[in-house]
């Protein structure tokens, strides 16, 4: 819910996005929770958000949703929303 950041399902996160700034450098990342063991979220304080909680693509769809399900598609919906070609290399340095 606005204005945290990330995809949320009601009170809970779903995904994760952050950017990180430092020495001259800039990355970013997403965090898609697909099959995660929530219990461990019950140790924290996710985010650093009190009160909200955390949920995966697999709690809200009621089956188990692997990363192998999603990562085509959501590479796909990636490359046209930022109007983009991915190009894979199988060296990754």
């Amino acid at each position: 819910p606005p204005p945290f950041t990330g995809v949320w399902m009601g009170d809970s996160k779903l995904c994760a996005i952050g950017v990180h700034c430092g020495n001259h450098i800039t990355s970013h990342g997403l965090a898609l929770n697909c099959c995660t063991d929530l219990t461990w979220f019950d140790h924290i304080i996710p985010c650093g958000l009190e009160g909200k909680g955390v949920t995966s693509l697999s709690h809200e769809l009621g089956q188990h949703i692997t990363v192998d399900h999603v990562l085509e598609p959501f590479l796909d919906s990636f490359q046209e929303v930022f109007d983009c070609t991915l190009v894979f290399s199988e060296d990754p340095g």
